[in-house]
């Protein structure tokens, strides 16, 4: 007998299931019932039960596409922050070949790398690449740092939440799956870009998001014709510091 609801937020021994069900990640079996072991979101698929942590680090996995800083360069590569308990590492050889140089010409700590991750070793260390299309470095924009396991939501089905976005602002948008969102555009829209992904964010186990979050880019946007002559005083003030 399932006695929670997907989505629904638990905490950790909170009573998930009895009977014929199976534990997923987040849960653990004791006797005939599955718990949680962790604060997070109910998944259930078919009978399956897991739970997604609200909040939580990034956790590398091989082939993952990720936005990390440069924080160190060595004698042969460049160290990263990926948003992770593990630093990344670009090996020179990933950008140069067999040629040598001096690896400050290329980048510099506090530049920001759309990169790949290439492997995961036995120790965590984070090989990092460039290779593929879209891949290198970024030029301007901001960074916004989200909860990874809140990339799904971010992006929608389809893409559908993270192109509505970038259609309403006419900002460049780029999502790594360790939960850095790279945002590039007119620094007014960047700002609504900004505090639109923290709200999603924010209330990413609710339903009915993507058209709060529509109804939010309208507003700040100025484009509703139907709205409200009331607004909140936390709207007010961001639309003022817009104008400014």
């Amino acid at each position: 007998m399932l006695l929670v609801e997907d989505k629904q937020i638990v905490v950790p021994g909170e009573i998930l299931a009895e009977g014929d069900y199976h534990s997923g990640r987040g849960t653990f079996k004791e006797v005939d019932k599955i718990c949680s072991s962790l604060v997070g979101l109910v998944a259930v698929r078919d009978k399956k039960i897991s739970v997604i942590p609200l909040q939580s680090k990034y956790i590398p996995k091989r082939g993952d596409v990720v936005i990390g800083k440069i924080s160190d360069i060595r004698f042969s590569m460049w160290n990263l922050d990926i948003n992770s308990p593990y630093s990344g590492i670009l090996p020179a050889a990933e950008v140069f070949g067999k040629d040598k140089r001096e690896l400050s010409r290329a980048f510099d700590v506090g530049d920001v790398l759309f990169l790949r991750v290439v492997d995961v070793d036995e120790v965590k260390k984070v090989k990092l690449g460039l290779k593929g299309r879209g891949l290198g470095k970024f030029r301007g924009g901001i960074l916004i740092y989200i909860t990874p396991t809140k990339v799904p939501r971010l992006i929608g089905k389809k893409g559908s939440m993270i192109n509505m976005i970038k259609d309403q602002t006419r900002c460049e948008v780029v999502v790594g799956q360790n939960g850095i969102v790279w945002v590039k555009g007119k620094p007014e829209m960047e700002r609504v870009v900004q505090k639109v992904v923290k709200t999603i964010e924010e209330e990413a186990h609710t339903s009915g998001l993507t058209d709060r979050i529509r109804d939010m880019l309208l507003e700040l946007l100025g484009k509703n014709d139907n709205k409200d002559e009331k607004t909140t005083k936390e709207e007010d003030d961001f639309k003022e510091e817009l104008i400014q």
